[in-house]
């Protein structure tokens, strides 16, 4: 299951994690959103104890949306080593967020 980010637990999950960590930006009224929400919980799962993959609600969460300068959701944010190395705007087959993903293994 992905984890459930936040502007309090963002600095010690993502920008301390030894892992590649994958951030999805998102929000309940975002259609597009919900479509890859089925797709970062399959990753979770699948890139358990490889890689972090949780969610930002950017409805909650603003603070580390402005950090990010995210502006359209969903975004992706693949961060490695407290930084951010890639990212992926919109709704996107699971192919492309894997690809960037098997990137940073």
């Amino acid at each position: 299951m992905a984890l459930e980010i936040t502007d309090d637990n963002f600095d010690e999950l993502v920008l301390n994690s030894d892992k590649p960590v994958v951030v999805d930006f998102w929000a309940e009224w975002c259609g597009p959103c919900r479509m890859i929400g089925p797709i970062i919980e399959e990753m979770a799962n699948e890139y358990e104890g490889k890689a972090l993959i949780g969610k930002v609600n950017v409805d909650i969460h603003s603070s580390v949306s402005a950090k990010f300068n995210v502006r359209n959701i969903p975004t992706v944010l693949f961060i490695k080593n407290g930084e951010v190395v890639d990212k992926s705007v919109g709704a996107v087959p699971k192919s492309t967020l894997a690809q960037k993903l098997e990137a940073l293994l």
